[in-house]
C-alpha cells in the first residue's frame, strides 16, 4: 500500500496505491501553499480511500527538479510520516514523474521550463533512462533530444516541452502543470528500497547567493 505525494511543481497531489488498483487520488492546483494543505489532503484521500496512515508499507514523494521551496515542503511531510510509520520512502524525480504520466510508448521526454534560457531534461525509451537529468541550456537540450532519438513515436511532457518541439516535428507535445500522483506511486513501487532517506534533486543552485565576505 503505497501513498504519494507531490509537491514539487503547481499542485499538492496525493494517490493511494493498493497493488495495481488505485484506491484514490486527488491534485489540487496551486503555484504557494502547499505546507498548508498537503498534510491535509492526504489524510482527505486516505479517508477517501478507506485506508488508515497505519496500514501503508511505503511513501514516495517527488524529489525534484521543481520549486525549491514546494519541493521541501513534500520531501519534509512524506520522510516525517514514514519515519514515524517505520516504513520505506522512496524519492522519484520530477522528470520521471512526468515521463510516466504520460503513458506513451517511444521515447519520452519529461522537460521543465528552468528559466533563464534553460530546461530541465530527462528522456527515457520503454521506461528506461537515456540521461541523467540535468540543466541544459535550450540549444543544448534540443541537440540532446535529436542525439538520442531513433525513430518511431516520441513524447515531449512538461512545461519545457515547446521549447524543444522544434527538433521533433513529429512529437506529441503535453504540457501538463504536474505529474500524476498515480504514476508516482507505480514508480516507487519498482524501485527498490533505497538505503537511506531521499534527498533534494537540486540540478542547478538557487538564484539568490549569500554576498561574499
Amino acid at each position: 500500500m503505497i501513498l504519494s505525494i507531490d509537491t514539487c511543481l503547481n499542485a499538492s497531489s496525493v494517490a493511494i496505491l493498493d497493488g495495481d488498483v488505485v484506491r484514490a487520488a486527488r491534485s489540487e492546483p496551486m503555484t504557494r501553499g502547499h505546507q498548508e494543505r498537503i498534510a491535509v489532503l492526504a489524510r482527505e484521500v486516505a479517508a477517501e480511500a478507506g485506508v488508515t496512515f497505519a496500514e501503508l508499507t511505503r511513501v514516495a514523494v517527488t524529489v525534484g527538479p521543481g520549486s525549491f521551496t514546494g519541493l521541501r515542503v513534500g520531501l519534509s511531510f512524506a520522510k516525517g510520516l514514514a519515519t514515524a510509520l517505520s516504513i520505506p520512502c522512496v524519492g522519484v524525480n520530477t522528470l520521471e514523474a512526468l515521463a510516466a504520466s504520460a503513458q506513451a510508448v517511444g521515447l519520452v521526454a519529461g522537460v521543465l521550463d528552468a528559466k533563464m534560457g534553460q530546461v530541465y531534461l530527462q528522456v527515457f525509451d520503454g521506461g528506461r533512462p537515456l540521461m541523467a537529468p540535468d540543466a541544459l541550456e535550450v540549444g543544448v537540450a534540443a541537440a540532446r533530444l535529436a542525439e538520442l532519438y531513433s525513430g518511431g513515436p516520441a513524447t515531449l511532457i512538461g512545461s519545457g516541452a515547446p521549447l524543444v518541439a522544434e527538433v521533433l516535428p513529429g512529437a506529441t507535445v503535453l504540457t501538463p502543470a504536474y505529474a500524476d500522483p498515480v504514476a508516482i506511486a507505480r514508480l516507487a513501487a519498482a524501485k527498490p528500497i533505497p538505503g537511506h532517506s531521499p534527498r533534494p534533486l537540486y540540478l542547478r543552485a538557487p538564484y539568490a547567493v549569500a554576498p561574499a565576505a
